[in-house]
């Protein structure tokens, strides 16, 4: 089995994949969504994950190699720690040196997000490019992949849930909304306006910043959505497409194949050097 950790600001989203005889990563077996919680120590995140997987009558015996993504530095150290733990072996961080298949053609290759990176693997093994990925996370994140399957860049704009938590912090009237999509586009009371303002200010964000974008790269360009408020938003957009909920796991399963063989062989060395 292949364990597939995505660490965002917010949220831990874990997968589980099923391994063909070769080792390469095939059938997606269950998915889960958790909080990420910076003061979690690594028996916690044993505990919990050892009870996700007999929920699916999996052993952590099981688990044959770990890959994880991760855009929160400070669970990184903890995150080793407890694959090294429970699993006996160092996880597959994606990091700067790890074969990803993806040329980033960025100012500074390194300070790009692990997840930024995932979800460009994924797009164009899914989509081809050109195709803008939109990642509807803490932040709102637009990944930008060319048409050989490049990375050009991108842009970063404040989340949704970021954006209404400020207001709401700053605004000492104004009371915390669910954000959804209103009912209306005038309203008549102060929830309606902050819900208007939120959910159609963030698509006007959106849209803006997909029509240049799209301007730029040309006719044909994809615009596919991800994230955890892609179903909310996205539906709204002139220009996305489609919504893949599964975009950075299946990057990063890629990636995990792509680095199978340079990983089997180095343990295999580090196996022989014990001996």
């Amino acid at each position: 089995m292949l364990l597939v950790l995505n660490v965002n600001n917010t949220n831990i989203v874990i997968a589980l994949y099923t391994l063909k005889p070769d080792g390469l990563a095939d059938q997606l077996r269950a998915t889960w969504r958790i909080s990420t919680r910076h003061g979690q120590t690594a028996d916690e995140f044993g505990m919990l994950i050892r009870n996700l997987l007999q929920s699916e009558g999996v052993e952590t015996s099981a688990i044959k190699s770990v890959v994880i993504a991760s855009v929160v530095p400070p669970v990184d150290w903890v995150l080793r720690q407890f694959c090294e733990r429970y699993f006996h072996q160092k996880p597959l961080f994606i990091e700067p040196g790890v074969k990803t298949g993806l040329p980033i053609l960025t100012d500074n290759p390194s300070e790009v997000g692990a997840d930024r990176v995932a979800n460009c693997v994924g797009a164009f093994a899914k989509y081809g490019g050109p195709t803008i990925v939109v990642d509807f996370g803490t932040a709102t994140n637009f990944d930008v992949v060319s048409r050989k399957g490049e990375f050009l860049g991108g842009a970063i704009a404040p989340g949704l849930n970021v954006s209404a938590e400020a207001l709401f912090a700053r605004a000492a009237r104004l009371p915390r909304v669910e954000i959804k999509r209103p009912a209306k586009i005038i309203g008549t009371n102060t929830v309606d306006n902050l819900q208007i303002g939120l959910f159609y200010g963030h698509i006007g964000l959106v849209d803006y910043i997909l029509e240049r974008m799209v301007a730029k790269l040309g006719e044909g360009t994809k615009c596919i959505a991800t994230g955890g408020l892609a179903q909310l938003i996205a539906s709204e957009s002139k220009f996305i497409s489609g919504i893949d909920d599964m975009l950075t796991l299946d990057g990063l399963r890629i990636i995990y194949d792509r680095n199978r063989a340079a990983r089997n062989h180095a343990q295999a060395e580090a196996q022989q050097t014990k001996s």
